[in-house]
């Protein structure tokens, strides 16, 4: 098909659409195919966590990760009390294979980890180059405390605006990660459904990012939530964010240049525990007893619920440039 027809199509299907990038599926991931769109990576944490990141072959064995046809699980060890002088309890970090620049990723997510001493996340970087190259964090939080949070973290002079058009509530301006222990320009989500128990007695629900040339842009809605929009909820050939409604987090380029400071991006699923945030806040208001380390060393069945259900991720690209990958993800 020539590239000015699919252009054609694409407005067709979306009419609503009259600006903005026309983002076509680019990848569908469930189930097993989790396995060959992401690289395990049994790494050290670069958190500090108390957590030892293994590779794919232990984490089948320990099933640590295991997937039916339309579930993914990924988890933390909760069988083993932990030498406290020997390494942290097993867990997972997965990044993916591709990296994107403008781009909507769509996470359907059915639980994510809970507990004390609990860090998971879903976020974007290029690893190799950080902070050069910024981070963008999708879904984050410890210690079940609060509601989700969105975060930029750049090298230094990225600043977002006081004031944005987004329901969320800014926590710092500034983005460098050198200052304020490395805190970024966060968004603090406004439902208590976006994150830890809350999120999972709903039964879960979507996260969506959109990044643009000029922004960046963070959704959440809850499984029951009547308003989510039907290309969030099903798989489509194109999405259309300008339908999507004022988003929880919002970035904008006004005083960041996004060219020098986000370059192509890896997606990542990682669940730490304590380490750099969840340690730092264990004992702040959490109700959760001992020590952070201790907590995790000796306390293995609490961590049962500290894992992710993903029904499905789909990323969409923008059609003008990434025309030539429009496939679903099979492996």
């Amino acid at each position: 098909m020539r590239f000015s027809t699919f252009i054609a199509l694409a407005a067709l299907f979306n009419p609503t659409r009259s600006y903005g990038a026309i983002y076509s599926l680019s990848d569908e991931v469930c189930g097993p195919g989790f396995y060959g769109f992401f690289e395990w990576e049994a790494i050290e944490d670069p958190t500090h966590g108390r957590v030892t990141y293994v590779d794919k072959p232990t984490s089948i064995h320990q099933n640590l990760t295991y997937s039916t046809s339309d579930t993914f699980i990924l988890r933390t060890d909760f069988d083993t009390v932990l030498d406290p002088n020997g390494p942290g309890r097993n867990s997972v970090r997965i990044r993916s294979k591709k990296t994107y620049t403008s781009h909507v990723a769509v996470f359907d997510v059915r639980h994510i980890p809970q507990g004390c001493g609990t860090w998971p996340a879903i976020w974007e970087t290029l690893e190799a180059t950080w902070p050069n190259g910024g981070e963008i964090d999708i879904v984050e939080g410890a210690n079940d405390q609060g509601t989700n949070q969105a975060t930029l973290h750049t090298s230094p002079g990225c600043v977002m605006p006081t004031n944005r058009t987004m329901t969320g509530t800014p926590t710092y301006d500034t983005c460098d990660a050198t200052l304020n222990f490395n805190a970024g320009c966060g968004v603090k989500f406004p439902t208590a459904s976006s994150f830890g128990p809350a999120f999972n007695t709903n039964g879960g629900g979507w996260y969506a990012m959109e990044r643009s040339p000029t922004y960046f842009k963070v959704w959440f809605w809850s499984r029951d939530d009547f308003d989510v929009p039907s290309d969030v909820a099903h798989t489509r050939p194109f999405v259309n964010p300008d339908a999507w409604g004022t988003p929880a987090a919002y970035f904008p380029s006004t005083s960041c240049d996004f060219s020098t400071y986000f370059n192509a991006h890896n997606i990542i699923i990682n669940l730490s525990l304590c380490g750099d945030w969840a340690g730092s806040t264990y004992s702040q208001g959490t109700g959760c007893p001992s020590t952070c380390v201790d907590y995790v060393n000796y306390n293995a069945s609490a961590f049962t619920d500290a894992y992710f259900d993903f029904a499905l991720i789909r990323v969409y690209q923008d059609s003008r440039n990434n025309h030539y990958s429009r496939r679903k993800a099979t492996f």
